[in-house]
């Protein structure tokens, strides 16, 4: 199921044309350098890639679509797989019908590919959620005990674990990350050496910043302190491979609209233990074994719970949102995570040296000892409000960009903008036009502004 493309997807006739009458002087030039440089190619077909969009001043053109860490476009073999399930879609697990075993299969199916697609263990549980949140949400639920993580999570990596637990107990233990990775790493060991904690909670890629962090180094800083770790991997599983057994990572949660699977769904994969004795994270039919309505003496229900994966899945699961993961999980490992790689880098060294060269742009970084970042760089406009930024480069543009503080508000305050950012970032539907057209794009838009 290979989704290599061999020519760029190309804009309409009149996208050039019309991007160098409306973002301003000198843009001309940019692009007769840009030009010559190496085109790059999108790496695989993704739904919407000729998608035209309005524009202020002349005839639609085709959208950039540099919003791909909010919600990556479905890649078109995602799509193929979905519409083909749909003619024989139906309930799973408790159904005798033919269709209903065909479904019921491809889910169970769907679950085996994410646990090869992770490398995890052959008795993790796959556990199908909402999203990332909804995954970690479930994690803070079954978790006891007190809880590491970083003050530049993502909110969905840290609000749940600021709730009391069952127990009505607050054990969140927030760690300030460092100027370098190396001191974070140091401060880490401090904390958990300091007191017993059950999980270290951290993300694998910076949602604001796509700067990777070390996850089997993290990994063996908390399981020499008797902590497991979770990892939001929802910004990284897209980008590079990952490991559960060789990385050391004991829970991993990722959504599916990240994955080049938009169907609403994601996934937690994990150790069964704490997932096991915790109680249904729903209540309702799925998620239990044997119900008897109490008697005159007594009250409520008595009920028997699944263990696995069926005990936190109550309800009717999102069939075909599980299908479409496994798809792309299929698709990203046909296409394969080294020529991933090669795209991205490419991709990332062609927009840095772009935003290098405007004056009034400053790149957005956590460590200053940071190597390697997946497709993401968020920016700042000296003297623009992000949102006037994004609005300009959608507006007199097409691009597509996304502005704010990226529910990461403690670290847009600590890097400074706790007024938000601008962030672009990439994918395998990306091509050098498309990150030409945003440095084309700034550069008018800061030259106007000294006009």
């Amino acid at each position: 199921m290979t989704a290599v493309l061999s020519a760029p997807l190309q804009a309409s006739g009149t996208d050039a044309g019309h991007i160098e009458s409306c973002v301003g002087p000198g843009l001309a030039t940019s692009t007769e350098s840009a030009a010559r440089r190496r085109r790059i190619a999108p790496l695989a077909r993704v739904v919407g890639a000729d998608e035209c969009v309005p524009s202020a001043a002349g005839p639609p053109v085709r959208y950039a679509n540099l919003d791909y860490a909010a919600s990556a476009p479905a890649l078109a073999e995602v799509a193929d797989v979905v519409q083909g399930s749909l003619a024989q879609y139906a309930s799973v697990h408790r159904g005798a019908g033919h269709l209903s075993q065909v479904t019921t299969r491809r889910y169970e199916a769907a679950r085996e590919v994410v646990r090869r697609f992770a490398r995890a263990r052959v008795d993790d549980n796959v556990v199908f959620t909402r999203g990332t949140t909804d995954a970690i949400n479930l994690a803070a639920h079954a978790t006891r005990g007190d809880v590491v993580v970083l003050d530049i999570e993502h909110h969905a990596n840290l609000l749940p674990w600021c709730a009391p637990d069952q127990s009505g107990s607050s054990r969140v233990r927030v760690v300030q990350a460092c100027d370098t990775i190396e001191d974070t790493l140091v401060a880490l060991e401090a904390e958990l050496a300091s007191s017993p904690a059950a999980l270290l909670a951290v993300t694998a890629a910076s949602n604001v910043t796509g700067e990777v962090l070390p996850i089997g180094r993290l990994a063996a800083v908390a399981h020499r302190h008797g902590a497991r770790i979770l990892v939001d991997a929802a910004q990284l599983v897209a980008h590079r491979r990952i490991s559960m057994v060789s990385h050391g990572i004991d829970y991993l949660v990722f959504s599916g609209h990240k994955l080049y699977a938009p169907f609403g769904a994601g996934v937690l994969v994990g150790r069964a233990d704490w997932l096991d004795v915790a109680t249904p994270y729903l209540a309702g039919g799925g998620a239990s074994a044997q119900v008897a309505i109490g008697t005159d003496d007594e009250s409520g229900a008595d009920v028997a719970w699944h263990t696995g994966p069926a005990r936190h899945e109550a309800g009717s699961p999102n069939v075909l949102g599980a299908i479409a993961i496994a798809a792309a999980c299929e698709a990203l490992a046909d296409i394969g995570f080294e020529s991933i790689g090669l795209h991205e880098a490419e991709l990332t060294a062609r927009l840095d040296d772009g935003l290098a060269g405007l004056a009034d742009v400053t790149a957005l970084r956590v460590f200053a000892d940071s190597t390697d970042r997946v497709g993401i760089a968020g920016f700042d406009v000296d003297g623009l409000a992000p949102r006037a930024v994004a609005e300009h480069l959608s507006s007199v543009a097409g691009i597509g960009v996304r502005d704010g503080k990226f529910c990461a508000h403690p670290l847009l305050k600590r890097l400074g903008h706790p007024e938000g950012a601008v962030r672009a970032s990439f994918g395998l539907g990306t091509c050098s036009d498309d990150i030409d057209r945003l440095i084309d794009a700034l550069t008018g838009l800061t030259r106007a502004r000294t006009a």
